[in-house]
């Protein structure tokens, strides 16, 4: 049986169109998000086996677009400093060139018709 991980994350977008970053503690500055197998066991005691899946590298991400409606920024363990971006400087900031490729792809609006102009 092969071995999958699921992930989840977020392109959250402020009213100047600004980038929600964290900075992890191990792979530095990075999209909001988390791997939805280790999720589904911390909220109900239960492993499950992936059966269907869209895979690259045994990796499939599921990205969304949001923007906030309430809440402030705070740094928790997993999040030593969040902030705001714009495109040009949240591609700076990751260094990780996959993350930076993940990003670009949710902002693509030829591979993403429906994408909303904020």
């Amino acid at each position: 049986m092969n071995k999958f991980i699921i992930t989840s994350g977020a392109v959250v977008f402020d009213e100047q169109k600004r980038i929600l970053l964290k900075r992890e503690p191990y792979r530095g500055w990075e999209l909001p998000g988390g791997v939805v197998v280790r999720e589904v066991k911390e909220e109900t005691g239960i492993n499950i086996d992936i059966i269907s899946q869209e895979l690259r590298r045994n990796i499939c991400n599921i990205w969304w677009l949001g923007i906030p409606i309430n809440g402030s920024l705070k740094t928790s363990k997993e999040s030593l400093e969040v902030g705001f971006f714009s495109v040009e400087d949240a591609l700076k900031l990751i260094e990780n060139e996959y993350f930076k490729e993940e990003l670009l792809k949710c902002l693509d609006k030829e591979h993403h018709p429906f994408f909303i102009s904020l």
